[in-house]
């Protein structure tokens, strides 16, 4: 039974500050879905030098390096991207800057319509959830950003600025690593041009804070995400990935290094020959994790090397 007061919570954070020992029941799992905490292996993720894209006699090795990743794991990380550490790190920083506002000030962006251009919120879904999850997020378009940056938060000061810069830059890299994807396959580089320039982005941050009992609920339930591309910056660890062995796998994070995951339009596109990885996110009962999630949600046109492999997809963790 929970105590009075808790279940009007709208924000993970605040709960964490109030001191509890426990966690509410409503954020408690189903024994069966909860996390193993003795997992203590990580993942082996692939790594691609961007900057031998940019050189003729190995441009071919980082494809097929890129193409083995999608292949095999369907997240990669990348190094000598681009974007400077202190973009990536002023997002970070403002993003924290941004849950650190009194509640009152964050609920003023508070909304249950996932098509809100800007909505603040907790768990996936308060309204529809039977078990809810440990995170507080902030979403918003940012693509073009001249359309839509003047509706992003007022506060922190320096948030669209810092954000601005960061999704500017992760436009960039988001759309040469998509056609890097589709030449992988045997397309021309530029055949999803038009979709990537007309369409939208989005940018997901996720706080996850400490959690007095992890072992009883996740930050984000496994899922897959219904759309092309994800860059993924994270604090620190928390992402788990499923595979071929339907065993958890924890992702490393290293400094300066992005996560590409591949979402389930580009599995249809390649005929299932790319993957789009289950994956979820455990909790710390010491850190707090904070990840920022830029994503293209859907390619308008519906054709690809093949749409014969049609299936069921789960919602995307961005909404």
């Amino acid at each position: 039974m929970e105590k009075q007061g808790e279940c009007s919570s709208t924000s993970v954070k605040t709960l964490n500050e109030s001191g509890l020992s426990y966690v509410p029941q409503r954020f408690v799992l189903p024994s069966l879905q909860r996390p193993d905490p003795s997992l203590n292996h990580s993942a082996d993720l692939p790594t691609v030098d961007l900057s031998t894209l940019h050189q003729p006699f190995l441009r071919t090795v980082a494809i097929n390096g890129i193409q083995k990743a999608c292949k095999e794991f369907g997240f990669f990380q990348v190094i000598n991207h681009g974007i400077p550490n202190s973009v990536m790190n002023d997002a970070l920083e403002v993003a924290m800057d941004f849950f650190n506002l009194p509640i009152k000030e964050k609920m003023l962006l508070l909304s249950a319509n996932v098509h809100e251009p800007v909505r603040y919120g907790s768990s996936l879904n308060q309204v529809r959830d039977k078990v809810q999850f440990w995170r507080d997020f902030i979403k918003h378009y940012s693509q073009p950003i001249c359309k839509w940056i003047h509706l992003w938060p007022a506060n922190p000061p320096s948030y669209k600025e810092k954000m601005g810069n960061y999704a500017k830059a992760g436009q960039v890299l988001y759309k040469q690593l998509v056609e890097v994807v589709i030449e992988g396959l045997g397309l021309e580089a530029n055949y999803l041009q038009d979709e990537i320039e007309e369409g939208s982005q989005v940018v997901a941050t996720n706080y996850h804070p400490a959690c007095p009992q992890p072992e009883l609920t996740l930050g984000m339930p496994p899922h897959s995400d219904y759309g092309s591309l994800t860059i993924l910056l994270q604090s620190c660890q928390g992402l788990q990935i499923l595979d071929c062995n339907k065993n958890w796998i924890p992702v490393p994070v290293a400094e300066g290094a992005p996560i590409f995951q591949l979402q389930d339009q580009l599995e249809v596109m390649s005929n299932g020959l790319y993957k789009s990885v289950v994956h979820r996110v455990t909790l710390s009962p010491e850190k707090n994790r904070l990840s920022i999630a830029s994503s293209q949600p859907t390619f308008e046109q519906e054709n690809g090397a093949s749409t014969s492999a049609r299936g069921q997809t789960t919602p995307s963790d961005l909404q």
